[in-house]
């Protein structure tokens, strides 16, 4: 059974071709090239894009030129962006049964966001990895960072570089027709699955069968303390929007403290020290998280050096700040990370 689909999102999820269009003829005007049709630049356009740009602008430009021209020129209101056709019906679709949905994408992060945000996606997934230039090496990688196994995902795209992609990672590779590059393109990539559009695929991927959650997912976070006693409170679409500490399930082979130490320099690039366990938490449906879920949550207190650390994260936080205890009780705290500071003040681990 398909539980998590990774989706392609320019002309997969979203139609922006008019946009890219417009970003594209910009480009070119700029290099004094001739701009194209939109019949001349899908006949043309191919990924990764680096090999397209190659070919229409002047040999010199650097990967980091192309990417500054097209932000320059790309539409910055993304006011012509739309979902396509059945797209928000196979969103909700994903949400319902308890499956998980990633966005890999070459779109630039800050175009995906934007147009997600304001299509009212946005919070459907679980992060964006975008900026890719070549899929086929990004996949992989992926599927091992959010612990999905290729036999039960399936990537959908509308090019036959997201078709490669999937099929060079082993996982289910499905060709939509939406977006640009024609159905007889995409067969040439050998998809799995051909579809017309989003409409057929909640029946082709088992319909509306709900993931069973009887067992519950251990996880492991921190509330982490700066040497000026302030905590780190993270934000994530994940949990409504609400501030939280970061964290993650633990995987097999892993020690709770390997896998809460991995998560840490994953998500934070944080090191601890002094690590206290504090307690378990039975979080069941909890209401303000993405999707249906039965957490195990195994909370830890943790150090770390200096009162203002480098904290870098990775895409699936928004925002960070560092608070003191008064502070970080009056904001918008998700309902597990309350009840860990609170018990965490309880025993005195705050002082």
């Amino acid at each position: 059974m398909i539980w998590n689909i990774l989706l392609d999102w320019s002309g997969t999820v979203a139609d922006d071709l008019p946009s890219v269009l417009q970003a594209v003829n910009g480009m070119l005007r700029s290099q004094d090239r001739d701009e194209m049709t939109r019949a001349e630049f899908q006949a043309r356009f191919r990924l990764p894009y680096t090999e397209f740009f190659r070919e229409v602008l002047p040999a010199g430009v650097t990967l980091e030129q192309m990417q500054q021209l097209y932000l320059e020129h790309f539409p910055h209101a993304h006011e012509g962006v739309t979902l396509l056709p059945h797209a928000a019906e196979f969103i909700r679709y994903a949400a319902a049964t308890g499956r998980r949905l990633v966005v890999l994408s070459s779109a630039p992060l800050q175009h995906v966001e934007a147009q997600a945000a304001a299509l009212g996606v946005r919070d459907a997934f679980e992060i964006l990895r975008c900026g890719v230039v070549d899929k086929r090496q990004e996949i992989t990688a992926l599927l091992e960072g959010l612990d999905m196994r290729p036999e039960e995902t399936a990537f959908i795209g509308d090019m036959r570089h997201d078709i490669e992609a999937g099929n060079a990672a082993g996982v289910i590779s499905i060709g939509t027709c939406t977006g640009y590059e024609s159905a007889e393109k995409l067969l040439t990539a050998s998809p799995d699955m051909l579809v017309r559009d989003l409409s057929r695929l909640p029946q082709l991927l088992g319909g509306w069968s709900v993931r069973d959650t009887a067992h519950p997912i251990a996880t492991v976070g921190a509330l982490i303390v700066n040497s000026s006693g302030e905590m780190l409170l993270i934000r994530t679409h994940k949990w409504s929007h609400r501030w939280g500490i970061p964290g993650g399930k633990i995987k097999r082979g892993e020690t709770c403290e390997e896998a809460l130490i991995r998560e840490i320099t994953e998500e934070t690039a944080l090191e601890l020290r002094d690590i206290e366990f504090v307690m378990v938490q039975d979080c069941v449906e909890p209401p303000e998280f993405q999707r249906s879920a039965h957490f195990l949550l195994l909370n830890y207190i943790a150090r770390c050096a200096g009162t203002q650390p480098q904290v870098v994260l990775n895409e699936e936080a928004q925002e960070f700040q560092w608070l003191p205890l008064e502070k970080a009780l009056q904001i918008g705290l998700n309902i597990p990370t309350r009840i860990l500071i609170e018990e965490c003040v309880r025993r005195r681990l705050l002082a």
